[in-house]
Parts: structure tokens; C-alpha cells; sequence
């Protein structure tokens, strides 16, 4: 991941609230995000961001969360 770039700014916040300068900068990377249920809250927010899928599987195990439980999402850049 970009050194310059401090990604644990965009952890806990929506995808849809990252400015441009922010989603150009995390541009490439993947984020997790918690499958909508029910009894989960509607508004998915960033929980692990990492330079592939399994980068954010290992984020969110030494979270103690279930990785089964998310939905992961290479980042493109808003045009």
C-alpha cells in the first residue's frame, strides 16, 4: 500500500463518503466491507483495505471477525 497515503483514515467510514483525492489514492487496493443482513446495520462501512482479498482476510481474522461475513472490493478511482 502507499506509505504517503494514511489508510486507517477510510477504515470504519462508507466507501460512498471517500472523496476523489481519497478514492484516486486507494485506487487498486481492496477493501472489506460486511455483507448487508437484516440484523445488520444498513450503511457498510470500510473495515480492512490491503493489497489483495486475502491481505484483508488476515486483517479481519487478527480482528477476531469473521471473514466469511464480508464482501471484498478492489477500489477504482472516481471518474
Amino acid at each position: 500500500m502507499d506509505s504517503r497515503f494514511d489508510f486507517s483514515r477510510v477504515i470504519g467510514r462508507s466507501p460512498e463518503s471517500l472523496s476523489p483525492k481519497q478514492s484516486l489514492a486507494l485506487a487498486g487496493q481492496w477493501m472489506a466491507l460486511e455483507i448487508y443482513t437484516p440484523a445488520t446495520v444498513p450503511l457498510r462501512r470500510i473495515q480492512a483495505l490491503g493489497d489483495s482479498a486475502e491481505d484483508c482476510v488476515r486483517q479481519l481474522s487478527e480482528q477476531g471477525l469473521d471473514p466469511r461475513r464480508f464482501e471484498y472490493v478492489a477500489v477504482k478511482p472516481v471518474s
